[in-house]
């Protein structure tokens, strides 16, 4: 079967993505591996009518509404991708399926590296978060450690920004720079620096309710708080898009999309963290939406050519 388009990819962009596409009618597959950026959180915030909604739910909820307008979703990951000599596409899945499509999105999005620190991943979503906008209200009034690492900028905005929420901000440098500048803004602003690295991320062994967590530190020290956030360095999922022959942005090394999520090979589409590792939950969905309505611009321009040619459509044309 050739497939008008397949997604890759069933979080919010991609699911968002293939039920735009399934409404207006084209033939719509979507790949998804199982394994969501925000699948260990119990919530997520600011979507709007669905804040608070499980990570879990909400994609249940979007498989139900794609599968209700006629999409189908398939589950498995994409191991090849290459463009054949007609201009469509051929995918290769972990199964050994092979898969053909005549446009393809990838949302696909990323993996947050964590820095290497023992007992920071095994509290991650739990103790450990990374997104202000998505965890900083639930901690409000706590007492709260920032430990610094590869993205130094983010770290120290992180740290301002959890002041908003706490009287009791702890920032650990970890090694990260911060200029001189940054030091006494954030001191002035009511963050407290230390500059000793982190050695490992225990649970406080110290009296009955008080704070869970403890940051030990080389010089002895030890930091006790109620959360901890860090800044990952995001690792992009763009095999696909590599494989298909993406241009990546010079500045940003980041596959390159115009802002309707379109890269520089025609037919291939991109949206969601794979793209964009600022983009919550909303605006991936917002810009699988986007990507998805101009794929359907594009694979109608090409079908309405292909009318006028001897041969007729080159999939299925109106109905």
């Amino acid at each position: 079967m050739l497939w008008d388009t397949i997604v890759i990819g069933g979080g919010a962009a991609g699911l968002s993505a293939g039920v735009v596409l399934s409404r207006a009618r084209f033939a719509t597959l979507v790949v998804d591996g199982g394994e969501p950026r925000n699948g260990p959180a119990d919530h997520m915030h600011g979507y709007l009518t669905r804040d608070g909604m499980a990570p879990g739910e909400f994609v249940a909820t979007g498989r139900e509404e794609l599968a209700r307008y006629g999409g189908t979703l398939v589950r498995a990951s994409v191991t090849g991708a290459r463009r054949a000599p007609d201009g469509t596409f051929e995918l290769r899945l972990d199964d050994n399926r092979a898969l053909r499509a005549r446009s393809v999105l990838v949302a696909t999005g990323l993996t947050d590296e964590l820095p290497d620190i023992p007992g920071l991943s095994e509290r991650w979503a739990s103790e450990v978060h990374h997104c202000p906008h998505c965890h900083g209200y639930e901690v409000r009034g706590r007492t709260i450690a920032v430990i610094g690492g590869a993205m130094a900028a983010v770290s120290a905005h992180l740290a301002a920004l959890m002041r908003r929420h706490s009287s009791s901000v702890t920032f650990c440098v970890n090694g990260a720079e911060v200029s001189t500048a940054q030091r006494q803004r954030l001191t002035a602003y009511g963050v407290r620096l230390i500059d000793a690295r982190v050695t490992r991320v225990v649970a406080n062994a110290g009296t009955a309710g008080g704070d869970p967590v403890a940051i030990e530190l080389d010089n002895g020290g030890t930091v006790a708080c109620e959360a901890i956030f860090v800044a990952p360095r995001p690792v992009p999922h763009e095999a696909v898009l590599t494989a298909l022959g993406a241009g990546k942005d010079p500045v940003s090394g980041l596959v390159a999309v115009d802002p309707q999520g379109a890269t520089d090979v025609p037919g291939v589409w991109a949206a969601g963290n794979v793209v964009n590792p600022r983009a919550q939950v909303i605006a991936a969905a917002g810009a699988g939406s986007t990507a998805a309505i101009n794929m359907t611009g594009w694979l109608l321009e090409r079908e309405l050519s292909a009318a006028l040619s001897p041969d007729g459509p080159d999939a299925g044309g109106a109905i």
